[in-house]
């Protein structure tokens, strides 16, 4: 079983395909502001909400 507050794509697809929904719409909101015509790699990652390793 999995912990608390994490999903997986086989307990709750719809769930899933929800944050995946917005997760592009944060993207393409910060592409739509951002200057040049690509988002840098650490720009994505801050928009997606990734943690550095």
């Amino acid at each position: 079983m999995a912990p608390p507050g994490t999903a997986t794509a086989t307990a709750d697809p719809d769930r899933v395909a929800l944050a995946e929904i917005e997760l592009c719409g944060e993207l393409i909101i910060a592409a739509s502001a951002a200057d040049g015509e690509r988002l840098s790699d650490d720009l994505i990652d801050e928009v997606l909400r990734v943690e550095p390793a």
